[in-house]
């Protein structure tokens, strides 16, 4: 199994691949050698994908010797196979550097590089703005790309960075040589304006071309030459023309004209563009500098439609919407300049939210895991369209989305964006109350209203619908917004009735009717997934509605939690966990009966991280967990038989979505009940810990981040129904539940019961920060935005709850508690 903190990863972690990139933007990754892969920038997937002649190199010069020039990668690792072994796009017959070493604490990279030929250190230092509570200042499109140099030696040295990146703008298809095919003609073209110059690709076609963009590559180093157009030619005459011009000087030139001296040539051989910038500098010895490089793009059109494997009514696919980044941005040099102007803070930003995570001491395996699966959120799973509209697919398939329309019943398990980014979270409850919620109460829990298109018209969700109750009080509860109560308060209601007409057949309160869930089937009969769900968005929207001044509604909704919890414990418990209630679990397909659910309370989970409370008997509950946790967790999967998709096996580590340790497994059980999910894994985990399962949750967690390990899985990417899927944001409740942050703005308050000790990272609607515990006390300190409380209380775990209030805080003006305070009363609910 792996160690935790992650050790570095050489460049034999061919899995490995670093996402760059903003929220809603796409992305390119960096491989674990340093190599640029899966250009991911126009508005869809392209896993897999590597754009000829996109590389960085490195040139060394000390006075008497032969100057070494390489690429700046580590080197191949193979297999050195293919159907022409290596196209020539990728220049594998060039040198390149001896070793690399990935270290990806994201959002920022380290690659460690070293040649004894070339002389020099070289560190990579890659990352995108990503700062908590602002979805703009994190969604930039484009990332920084800085290579540290280090002299070690006792001489001078003259070094080169080069970096060259073939037009993408436009690019229709890709023929039998692995080179791109275009529509219209791209073109590059020199920039230069005080403080920064560069390569502007872009290309003729139609504004309105779904294909239209502009990329560029840019520096604000004044020691920079360029060769903004390589010569063109069928074979590889501008990398040979460019490759001899740079080992021989360590500077560029501009060409001439880019005809052709020889018989025409098909046209899509010869409408490939590369251009390149090197930036030379003297090193004394032991001198560092930084090469750096700026790569932005802006690609402003996507369809008006999702178009993706569902079936949904896509009528307005003919037309184009923009994403919301190029509403605040004219095009690729814009974003460059922006960067330039407010890339120190933006990057301060960044290392801030890094040092609080990574920085902090929460489990190693906690702070890899909820680093990691954030990528999700600044992936091509999510994007932000003109009017700041946030919709999301539920992954991303290697070429195109997986699953669309911000799928509830998927997303009822992230929370990495609701902490993070809770904007983003508010307008989708808007979406889902306001446009998506029928007048009957039934919510379609695939959205087609962002795009202007029909309703989809299939099953309710019972779990989907349920959840976007409980995540409204969530929203609610942590930005204080009345405004977005008011606003989804009618379609809630509705939706939350609808589940006593829908799916209470027989008038009981307990949820028994046909029930379309996540794992794309209907369960029948009683069971405590459906139910659990019930139990929490009736306590939620008690809460709303005691808000909105419907006590009646409050009081009407709170009774019938009270016969739910009876009447579910007493058919559903079978004195060890929940199950299925049938009376023949073979009358129809996809079924669990007496199997042990994962899910089985995820109802309460979601209760726990939305500060409502056990809306089961706490006794039954812990003894659900603990049972989840022994009967589904296997600590190798050898012997584990599935014919389902498979992301665990052999000898890894996985929880199982169903077991049936007391027997009476279905014929045909439910869809996906051998697969391992980390989503799940996450909720689970957090669930454990609420009910004081600690290293039974970490185990967990250790499981889903050895499988990432770079060899056999990309670390930046756990996958389900696609790339980058956003169950696995379930992770960020782990983290919520250690650190015990429960903030509740309406209020005003803060409290922290925290699972573990020493510094921890939290988040609020309106700042974050790091709570520090010691044996002197406690101590909070904002270091982004502000918090405004009446009450700040710690549960210390040496010196019981220590509290204050009022207080505001802000960045710079930590707070001490040193005084027990017994007294106070919290007031969460």
């Amino acid at each position: 199994m792996s160690v935790f903190p992650r050790p570095p990863l050489g460049p034999d972690a061919t899995a490995a691949a670093f996402p760059l990139g903003g929220i809603g933007t796409g992305n390119v990754s960096v491989g674990a050698r340093g190599d640029l892969r899966d250009w991911e920038l126009g508005n869809r997937p392209a896993k897999g994908t590597r754009l000829p002649f996109s590389f960085f190199a490195i040139r060394s010069a000390f006075a008497g010797r032969e100057p070494v020039t390489k690429v700046l990668e580590g080197p191949l690792t193979g297999p050195h196979e293919g159907d022409q072994g290596y196209d020539a796009g990728r220049l594998a017959g060039l040198p390149r550097l001896a070793s690399s070493a990935m270290r990806g604490e994201y959002p920022l990279l380290h690659i460690d590089f070293a040649d004894p030929e070339v002389g020099v250190d070289v560190t990579l230092t890659a990352f995108t703005p990503l700062v908590p509570l602002d979805a703009d200042a994190s969604g930039v499109p484009g990332a920084v790309l800085r290579y540290t140099v280090r002299n070690p030696t006792a001489e001078p040295v003259e070094v080169t960075i080069a970096g060259s990146l073939a037009n993408q703008v436009g690019i229709s298809g890709w023929n039998v040589f692995h080179f791109p095919e275009y529509a219209g003609n791209p073109r590059n073209t020199w920039f230069a304006e005080p403080g920064l110059c560069g390569i502007a690709f872009a290309n003729d076609l139609d504004a309105d071309d779904l294909r239209h963009g502009t990329v560029a590559l840019a520096t604000t180093d004044p020691a920079v030459t360029a060769k903004p157009q390589w010569l063109s030619g069928f074979w590889q005459d501008g990398v040979q023309v460019f490759w001899d011009e740079l080992r021989s000087t360590g500077r560029l030139s501009a060409e001439g004209e880019f005809s052709l001296d020889a018989p025409p040539y098909p046209e899509w051989f010869t409408k490939l563009r590369v251009g390149s910038l090197a930036i030379a500098h003297p090193l004394a010895p032991g001198e560092s500098r930084d090469f750096s490089f700026l790569l932005t793009w802006h690609f402003p059109n996507r369809p008006r439609a999702w178009q993706g494997n569902i079936n949904l009514d896509n009528a307005n696919a003919g037309e184009v919407v923009r994403n919301h980044y190029a509403t605040r941005f004219a095009d690729a040099v814009a974003v460059a300049r922006h960067l330039v102007t407010h890339g120190p803070a933006l990057e301060e930003s960044t290392r801030a939210f890094h040092r609080a995570l990574f920085g902090s001491t929460l489990p190693a395996e906690v702070v890899d895991a909820v680093s990691a699966t954030l990528v999700a959120v600044r992936s091509t799973t999510c994007f932000r369209l003109a009017d700041g509209r946030f919709a999301a697919w539920e992954g991303s398939f290697d070429h195109r989305g997986s699953c669309e329309g911000t799928c509830t019943h998927v997303w009822n398990y992230a929370q990495t964006v609701a902490y993070l980014f809770p904007e983003l979270e508010r307008d989708a409850r808007r979406t889902e109350f306001l446009h998506e919620t029928r007048p009957d109460g039934r919510m379609n829990f695939r959205a087609n209203s962002v795009f202007g298109n029909p309703a989809w018209d299939f099953h309710p969700a019972v779990d989907g619908q349920l959840g976007a109750v409980v995540r409204l009080h969530r929203e609610w509860r942590f930005s204080g917004d009345d405004a977005l109560v008011r606003d989804c308060w009618p379609g809630a209601k509705r939706a939350l009735d609808y589940a006593f007409a829908k799916w209470d057949g027989d008038g009981d309160g307990v949820l028994d009717s046909e029930q379309h869930n996540t794992y794309d089937i209907e369960f029948f009969g009683p069971n405590s997934l459906a139910n659990s769900m019930f139990l929490a968005a009736l306590h939620a929207g008690a809460a709303l509605a005691d808000r909105v001044g419907e006590p009646d509604t409050a009081a009407r909704w709170r009774a019938a939690a009270r016969t739910c919890r009876d009447r579910v414990d007493e058919l559903l418990f079978n004195g060890e966990y929940y199950d299925q209630r049938l009376d023949d679990v073979d009358a129809r397909r996809y079924q669990y009966g007496t199997g042990c659910l994962s899910d089985q309370v995820f109802g309460q989970a979601l209760a726990h991280l939305g500060g409502l409370g056990y809306v089961l008997p706490e006794a039954h509950v812990r003894s659900a967990v603990a049972a989840i946790h022994r009967h589904n967790f296997r600590r190798e999967l050898t012997s584990h038989q599935s014919v389902q998709r498979t992301y665990a096996l052999g000898g890894e580590t996985g929880l199982v979505l169903c077991s049936w340790p007391r027997g009476g497994r279905p014929r045909i059980p439910f869809v996906y009940s051998d697969e391992v999910w980390t989503g799940i894994e996450y909720q689970v985990a957090s669930h454990l810990v609420y009910e004081g399962l600690v290293e039974e949750a970490l185990e967990l967690v250790r499981a889903v981040r050895a499988r990432h390990d770079g060899h056999r899985r990309n670390p930046w990417n756990e996958a389900e129904c696609g790339n980058h899927y956003a169950r696995s944001m379930a992770s960020w409740g782990v983290l919520v539940a250690l650190t015990g942050a429960d903030y509740h703005a309406p209020t005003g308050s803060l409290s922290f019961t925290p699972r573990v000790d020493g510094d921890l990272p939290f988040t609020t609607g309106t700042g974050w920060g790091v709570l520090r515990l010691s044996d002197a006390g406690a101590e909070v300190e904002v270091l982004g935005g502000e918090l405004v409380l009446n009450l700040l209380r710690v549960h210390h775990p040496r010196h019981g709850p220590l509290a204050t209030g009022p207080v505001r805080l802000a960045p710079g003006q930590p707070l001490a508690l040193t005084t027990p305070d017994h007294d106070r009363l919290e007031v969460h609910r």
